[in-house]
């Protein structure tokens, strides 16, 4: 190897900017974050998140303890034990993972540690299929997790370094889940500009778990409880949950100040003036703002694109602000509850007081382009709830 080579290979690798997948991102930013302890079990597609960073810890490139466990349910329970000796602690999964490890899901919250998780969303069995939908994610809505939802790596690697900041502050304390859509982008690579590990930890702080267990203060949970004070656990969940979008705003406005990347509860594009608001979460908002362009240039509609970045809790109020005096609103909802149509339309229907068209779309890799958006924005009608692809 040539002096010039490695010279240029070294200045790469020092380098903040680089090209890489969702997956990858997200296991910089575990890495970044000084993350103690990973568990994992592999399931597609967030293989890549746990092997990236299997490959770091074995080649001492990320000091962490990394537990190859037998199953996701076993992975919650091994990070959530290590979260009560005040380690911080990462892991991955998607669809079916996802729900195997549902129990373990809600424990963790109710035992407020601040677990950060990533899930590559993917859509849940039967029938098999390993392509992205919300649902897998957004059946544990009510555990007590917070949910971000991010829309291109950047957002991934940035909201994985946010999580763990929101999720440690001692006014929230709740476990933190980071979705990134399953192979649209997953495994699609973008421009990422990185923090150095000192930074990053500097911005997130040091763990603290108020109700850490050691052998010289040993605690328990998990006793029986009777109605008189089972309550209480659930309205303390409650209670933090209602200070999340608080702490997240300052987060985000310190982060902005560390790196000039601004983020907000709800992005908006072109939303300020729209008569047409296109709601969604991910890759399918980011792909409806190509379609807002069209109906602006070419269809003469002021068209615009909400995306909450934060889902759960539902930023009601800055949500509401975001869609204005828009007179039509129609969600893109990856996602399906059996009765009810789409999962964000009904937190959408809390949040407004109008009517809301609302389209199932993209759910197990349905592609869903710029153009297909353009025509349903005009066709759907609100108060209605329609699939995308027509009739049976």
């Amino acid at each position: 190897m040539s002096d010039a080579v490695a010279k240029s290979e070294r200045e790469q690798e020092e380098s903040n900017a680089r090209i890489m997948t969702g997956n990858a991102a997200t296991a910089l930013a575990a890495q970044d974050a000084g993350t103690d302890v990973v568990a994992a079990y592999p399931i597609t597609p967030q293989t890549e998140i746990v092997e990236n960073i299997a490959e770091a810890v074995e080649n001492d490139e990320f000091d962490a303890e990394f537990s190859r466990v037998e199953s996701e349910h076993s992975a919650m329970a091994a990070v959530m034990g290590a979260s009560q000796a005040n380690a911080r602690t990462f892991t991955a999964t998607a669809s079916q993972g996802l729900l195997f490890m549902s129990e373990m899901v809600w424990w963790t919250a109710a035992s407020r540690l601040p677990v950060v998780m990533s899930i590559a969303n993917r859509a849940l069995g039967p029938p098999w299929n390993i392509w992205g939908s919300h649902t897998d994610a957004l059946s544990q809505r009510d555990s007590g997790w917070m949910q971000f939802f991010a829309g291109t790596v950047q957002e991934v690697y940035d909201l994985t370094l946010l999580s763990f900041r929101i999720a440690e502050d001692q006014d929230v304390m709740l476990p933190a889940m980071m979705n990134l859509d399953g192979f649209t982008f997953a495994h699609t690579m973008q421009p990422l500009e990185k923090l150095s590990p000192e930074d990053a930890q500097a911005f997130i702080g040091d763990i603290d778990i108020p109700h850490e267990v050691t052998s010289q203060n040993p605690r328990g949970f998990g006793a029986f409880t009777a109605g008189d004070h089972f309550w209480k656990f659930r309205k303390k969940i409650m209670d933090a949950m209602e200070n999340v979008p608080g702490v997240a705003e300052e987060a985000f406005d310190d982060f902005a100040d560390l790196t000039g990347r601004e983020y907000d509860l709800v992005h908006e594009y072109k939303a300020d003036d729209a008569d047409l608001v296109i709601v969604g979460l991910g890759t399918l908002a980011r792909e409806a703002e190509v379609a807002a362009d069209v109906l602006r240039e070419k269809h003469d509609v002021k068209a615009g694109v909400v995306r909450p970045l934060l889902h759960t809790p539902f930023p009601e109020e800055r949500f509401r602000e975001a869609v204005g005096d828009a007179e039509k609103v129609v969600v893109l909802d990856r996602s399906t509850s059996f009765g009810r149509g789409g999962i964000v339309t009904q937190d959408v229907k809390l949040a407004l007081d109008q009517p809301v068209a609302s389209v199932i779309a993209g759910i197990g890799g349905q592609n869903v382009e710029w153009d297909d958006m353009v025509d349903i924005a005009l066709d759907a009608e609100p108060g209605k709830s329609q699939w995308f692809g027509g009739d049976l």
